[in-house]
């Protein structure tokens, strides 16, 4: 884990004891820090029983503490966490500051962070290979991976790797990146914001945090409409659509569609701001994986290629996913799987890119409304149930197509999260196109 001297003899409280609450009770005993840790649930409060102490910081005297430490699920806006550490004049911060002020303890080293409402963690992830490709030691954390506080310290020349979301940035006062990337900003989280342009300074408070020398990546219509550097220390601007690429964007397998273009010359630009080789970053480029259920290359079968994105929630997620697969020769080539629990009425981003659908099969609580939206436009099979989506399109698809689960909705109606329906959808395809398939695999649970 991270410890640090910084942290020595003074008194935190820690709200939420899931992993990153774990992990920063844990660096701050090791640090000798004094700690006082809360969560509403018994089971996570017996993992620090006997090693720190145990206080709600919404009832006890916070006189003299030094912090309050909150998840970044905390939503500081309503949260009576907020005002009860103010009436104490006591910071509240999440565990990324703590990094911020654990690096003078740490072998030198680098700091990349990555915000943006969109493709932080494919971000993230790219630059982390791109660096172990290079054979640079890194570590990447945030809004991703392990807590940063839980791993263990880089050795000299190492990058550290940071997804940060704007609630984790709320929770920073100190954090200078050598790197910092801002991908893009749109509407986004607004119950925690009074509006979008408070939402935008949240992040662009990434820039404000760094030194004069660091470098700041930034999407060029962030800083056009919104001004995000203009608190800027850096003058080392490099606008993300500018960088130029290595090599060819279809020589990329897991790295399709124009939302993974800005992710990857985003990416290009930090690892050059870091001294690697544009070899280095070719080679990295052709072989990354991708994320789990962020267009997720699952296989092949008989020419078809499955994709999982189950990831994509919204509709401004699952759009960048049917633009990256235009018509060829024969036309639309896209079996695309839509529905679950909607969070908006209608198309929305996805609208422009209707055409490079052959079919709809639409599923779950919204799958009617996205049956009439799209009916007309495309073919239409209303299939409710996950499994009986990915038979149909087995049966449908021909050698050249994809198979697109991009469902622009949260899954909680059938699904216990996005990554449960992803899982689902991986083991449909891999039944429904193995020669062992059972005929009643869509009867035997189908939805879950």
């Amino acid at each position: 884990m991270i410890t640090s001297s910084a942290f020595r003899g003074k008194r935190y409280a820690v709200l939420g004891l899931a992993r990153s609450g774990l992990a920063t009770v844990d660096a701050l005993l090791a640090s000798g820090a004094q700690v006082v840790a809360w969560d509403r649930q018994e089971n996570a409060r017996a993992l620090v029983a006997g090693r720190a102490e145990m206080g709600d910081p919404l009832e006890i005297d916070l006189s003299g503490f030094d912090a309050i430490v909150v998840s970044p699920g905390v939503p500081l806006n309503t949260h009576p966490i907020a005002g009860r550490a103010a009436q104490f004049g006591v910071p509240v911060i999440g565990d990324i500051e703590l990094f911020a002020q654990a690096r003078a303890d740490l072998p030198p080293h680098s700091v990349v962070g990555i915000t943006g409402t969109n493709g932080k963690s494919t971000t993230t992830a790219l630059i982390h290979h791109i660096l172990q490709t290079a054979g640079v030691p890194s570590a990447m954390g945030g809004n991703i991976g392990l807590p940063i506080m839980g791993q263990e310290p880089l050795p000299e020349g190492g990058v550290y790797v940071l997804e940060l979301s704007s609630y984790q940035i709320d929770l920073t006062q100190s954090l200078d990146c050598d790197v910092a990337v801002l991908l893009n900003i749109s509407p986004d989280h607004l119950d925690r914001y009074e509006s979008f342009d408070a939402y935008a300074a949240s992040k662009a408070r990434l820039f404000e945090m760094q030194s004069a020398d660091n470098f700041a990546v930034v999407e060029s219509a962030a800083e056009d409409e919104l001004d995000v550097l203009d608190n800027a220390k850096t003058d080392i601007f490099i606008p993300i659509d500018d960088v130029e690429l290595i090599g060819a964007q279809a020589d990329w397998p897991s790295l399709q569609g124009p939302h993974n273009l800005q992710n990857a010359q985003a990416a290009i630009a930090v690892a050059r701001c870091l001294g690697v080789a544009d070899v280095k970053i070719g080679e990295a480029l052709g072989s990354f994986k991708g994320l789990p259920h962020r267009m997720e290359r699952v296989g092949t079968h008989n020419g078809v290629l499955f994709i999982n994105d189950s990831k994509a929630t919204n509709t401004d997620s699952t759009a960048p996913a049917l633009a990256a697969f235009p018509p060829e020769a024969n036309g639309p080539r896209i079996h695309w799987i839509v529905g679950g629990l909607p969070k908006e009425d209608g198309l929305g981003a996805c609208e422009p890119h209707v055409g490079n659908v052959a079919v709809a099969y639409t599923i779950g609580e919204a799958g009617p409304r996205f049956a009439e939206l799209l009916d007309g436009r495309v073919q239409v099979e209303r299939a409710e149930m996950l499994c009986e989506a990915v038979s149909r399109a087995i049966t449908n698809a021909r050698p050249g197509d994809v198979v697109l689960f991009s469902p622009a909705c949260a899954s909680f109606d059938q699904f216990k999260d996005y990554e449960q329906r992803g899982e689902r959808f991986r083991q449909f395809v891999d039944a429904l196109t193995s020669d062992t398939q059972g005929d009643d695999l869509c009867g035997r649970g189908g939805a879950a």
